[in-house]
């Protein structure tokens, strides 16, 4: 808070500090799972030890509506469009970028039997591809770099950025202005679509949104539209639930639920389906209630939910072009998770160190000149 003469129009809000190390726990998981994603079998893509590891995705965008409805619900009408997306745009858009930039230094060194497509990539391909990556505009699959397909090839999971943006938009021109009722019955049909995807989608999970297909873009949009709209309706309800010891047990429930084995099979996977849509639909929403409705005590917790909430979207975003050279390492030497291990760890904690120095070094200075720069005094946030 400043104690400058002039008041600011938007004081600075407390953070909910439990929903901030839910969301660094949840992109500690994202990171183990893509690690570990080399040893994915069967066609129905079944990855070791963190079998759901892609649910963290849906848990992002329920934290992300509760953070939506909670920053800005109260501020339309001191706030136009613009200052909104403006906001966003320093929130979300300087990792995009550097992101985007590790992305493309890393992506020669990964050239291989892994990602065959990265020899023949002239350079100025690989920088039309960063410009557009860094801009967070999606690439069609005729443009791919690597081998995969994705919307960016550079940095995969900025896909879930990009639709982050959409519900922004949608947030901004229409949902702030439904009354709870009918957001209820919008959630409500967003929520039939999910079990329609997870149960009867075809491999019996809500896995996909990463390519710039129709297909993927419905599964995109169908895995944003529940979780974050439920999440602004969830602000908007306000009834939190308060559990001692409440960050622990969230922390511990979340990790659990991403970590259970995948059922059904190829035989009944439906019993999957269920389950994740079950995951989606009522669990994220419950732990988010949770962490926004505990205490929490003592100087070791606190700090570990503000460090964990200071890294998680760093971490969640320069992460994958490491986990891109790790693949291509195993690959090129056949290695096992036996033998594998003690690499992944080494490149876990590497971008946790790296997430760590690019939010004081890189993400906090930039935002704070842009906000400086283009929102002047009358923001804190």
């Amino acid at each position: 808070m400043s104690n400058t003469s002039t008041p600011l129009l938007f004081p600075s809000k407390p953070h909910y500090e439990i929903l901030d190390g839910l969301r660094g726990v949840a992109a500690l998981m994202v990171v183990a799972f893509h690690l570990l994603e080399i040893y994915a079998v069967g066609d129905l893509y079944v990855v070791p030890f963190i079998p759901h590891g892609y649910l963290a995705v849906d848990f992002f965008f329920v934290l992300s509506g509760f953070v939506i409805g909670y920053a800005y619900d109260d501020r339309w009408g001191k706030m136009n469009l613009r200052e909104f997306f403006k906001r966003r745009i320093i929130r979300l858009q300087p990792m995009v970028v550097l992101g985007g930039i590790i992305g493309a230094v890393c992506f020669y060194f990964g050239a291989g039997e892994q990602f065959p497509l990265i020899a023949e990539t002239p350079w100025w391909k690989l920088l039309l591809v960063a410009v557009i990556g860094c801009l967070l505009l999606p690439i069609p699959p005729a443009w791919d770099v690597r081998v995969w397909g994705e919307m960016f090839p550079l940095n995969g999971p900025a896909w879930s950025l990009f639709y982050e943006y959409i519900g922004n938009i949608l947030y901004a021109l229409i949902v702030r202005r439904l009354p709870k009722l009918i957001l209820t019955i919008v959630v409500a049909l967003c929520g039939v679509a999910l079990v329609r995807l997870a149960v009867w989608g075809g491999m019996g999970s809500v896995l996909g949104g990463h390519m710039l297909t129709g297909e993927q873009f419905l599964i995109g949009m169908t895995r944003l539209a529940y979780p974050f709209f439920c999440g602004i309706l969830l602000f908007r309800l306000g009834r939190l639930i308060r559990l001692r010891g409440g960050f622990w047990w969230c922390a511990l429930v979340l990790a659990l639920a991403l970590a259970f084995p995948r059922l059904g099979g190829t035989e009944q996977l439906w019993q999957n389906g269920l389950y994740e849509a079950g995951i989606i639909l009522f669990l994220f929403p419950l732990l988010v209630l949770t962490g926004a409705g505990s205490p929490i005590r003592g100087k070791v917790s606190v700090g570990i939910c503000r460090f964990l909430g200071r890294i998680s979207y760093p971490l969640y975003i320069i992460h994958y072009p490491f986990v891109y050279l790790f693949m291509a390492y195993v690959t090129e030497h056949k290695l096992s998770v036996s033998e594998s291990w003690p690499l992944m760890i080494a490149v876990g904690a590497g971008c946790v160190a790296l997430a760590y120095g690019a939010m004081r070094l890189y993400d906090e200075p930039v935002r704070a000149w842009l906000r400086q720069r283009f929102l002047g005094r009358r923001t804190a946030a």
